[in-house]
């Protein structure tokens, strides 16, 4: 056993110990959290996973899990079980099958949502971003359909956004990145791309949406100048929707969803081109929201969620996010929907591309190369 120290306040113990079936990595970390210690085991509950793009509880515990390359996963007392039928991907870049969501009710109607990027017009025109519900039963998908095809196709490979969530009111939104297309797509609402979504969860479009009436616009945006959003939330208390996104280098962002509102990209941003040169002088504009928070450098977040909780009462009410980028765990304490502190938690340990409280109220997390690992309180 190797102990190491970091300030007297971080201490990491490493095992190998067998959980859930499946080789597991034990570690026990002492962080300090609001002035309070916290002390977990990181627990590798699922191995052997590539891209482990999103991850959905099931009603008996059992995990649903999407790998990017297209795999659907079902993993259950131990054992992984590919799930049949899935929709052909699209598997380009970040391009893949992608975020996945239960109904609200799924326990009344069984309802699943799937993100992916395909080409279902079978062109060659390579794909964009698809929002499709099915079923499932004995380990296949069925009653497929597809909600959603942002258009046209593109073979770049970059931007497809893809996060799923539901409202209090049971409206599904998600995410279309701008395909990396940033002088086209954000600002333009006759055209996808670079924008949140709201539908119901048929696939009809809510008559009060905010562009439903205007002309020519998309009828399903409900809100606009988005680069590349990887992470949606609903607040617990306020029952808003808040969400993150990529900025170029520099300037990721999180925001609160408003109806109608323009988000900025590209003409306000807190970043600066890949070649160290500027596309804005404006990092505020009047008829754009400002974001709550940023960050520069860019920390590539991917993923977040609320602590509600018991499991953790030092980390209630604080956002946590990942980074791909700096490959740790961001927590994010907030006050008036400002982020006043951030810790950084799980220090290398990996491309963190999601984050997620099951209703066991434990927190998974899922990491590139590893799998599935738990954070448990340590007694």
């Amino acid at each position: 056993m190797k102990k190491s120290y970091l300030f007297f306040s971080i201490i990491i113990i490493s095992v190998i110990s067998i959980s859930c079936k499946e080789k597991s990595t034990e570690k026990t970390a002492l962080q300090t959290s609001n002035n309070a210690a916290v002390s977990f085991k990181v627990d590798t509950i699922v191995n052997g996973l590539d891209v482990p793009w999103s991850m959905a509880f099931l009603p008996d515990s059992s995990m649903l899990i999407t790998e990017q390359k297209g795999d659907l996963v079902h993993f259950k007392n131990g054992i992984k079980t590919m799930i049949k039928n899935v929709p052909e991907v699209y598997f380009n870049g970040q391009g893949g099958l992608l975020d996945i969501e239960l109904d609200p009710k799924y326990t009344e109607n069984g309802w699943l949502y799937l993100s992916y990027s395909s080409n279902i017009e079978n062109d060659n025109n390579g794909g964009n971003t698809t929002i499709m519900r099915a079923k499932l039963e004995d380990s296949s998908l069925v009653e497929t359909k597809v909600l959603y095809k942002a258009t046209p196709n593109t073979k770049r490979s970059a931007h497809f956004g893809s996060r799923i969530e539901f409202d209090r009111e049971g409206y599904l939104y998600f995410s279309v990145g701008d395909r990396f297309d940033r002088d086209v797509n954000p600002q333009d609402i006759t055209k996808d791309c670079g924008k949140i979504y709201r539908i119901n969860s048929d696939g009809t479009i809510p008559t009060d949406n905010p562009f439903y009436n205007t002309e020519n616009a998309k009828k399903a945006i409900y809100s606009y100048g988005h680069r590349n959003p990887q992470g949606m939330v609903l607040h617990p208390e306020t029952g808003k929707i808040w969400t993150h996104e990529h900025g170029p280098q520099g300037g990721d962002e999180i925001n609160i969803l408003k109806a109608g509102k323009n988000y900025g990209w590209p003409k306000a941003s807190y970043g600066i081109n890949y070649n160290d040169t500027k596309f804005t002088d404006d990092t505020s504009l009047p008829g754009m929201e400002d974001p709550i928070h940023y960050w520069v450098p860019s920390i590539a977040p991917s993923g977040m969620m609320f602590v509600t909780s018991d499991k953790y009462p030092e980390w209630k009410g604080n956002l946590l996010v990942g980074s791909l980028k700096f490959q740790y765990l961001n927590r994010c304490v907030l006050e008036n929907d400002k982020v006043i502190k951030e810790e950084k938690l799980l220090e290398n340990i990996g491309r963190v591309r999601y984050v997620r409280q099951a209703p066991d109220g434990f927190i998974y997390v899922a990491v590139q190369n590893i799998g599935i690992v738990r954070l448990t309180p340590s007694k």
